[in-house]
C-alpha cells in the first residue's frame, strides 16, 4: 500500500514540475532574451531519486 501511495505522490510531483515550467514559459514569452525551459525525463528521475 505504501508503494502505491509513493508512486501516486511521485506522479503528482512530476506533473507539478511540468506545470511550473509551462507556466513560467507562458508568463515570460514576451521578455527580452527569454529562453524557454524544458523538463526532461532525466531531471524528473534524478529528482525522484534525490527525494526518495
Amino acid at each position: 500500500m505504501i508503494r502505491s501511495l509513493f508512486t501516486g505522490v511521485t506522479g503528482l510531483k512530476q506533473f507539478q514540475t511540468k506545470m511550473d515550467v509551462l507556466s513560467n514559459n507562458i508568463s515570460n514569452v514576451n521578455t527580452t532574451a527569454f529562453k524557454r525551459g524544458r523538463v526532461m525525463f532525466q531531471d524528473l528521475f534524478s529528482e525522484t531519486l534525490r527525494h526518495g
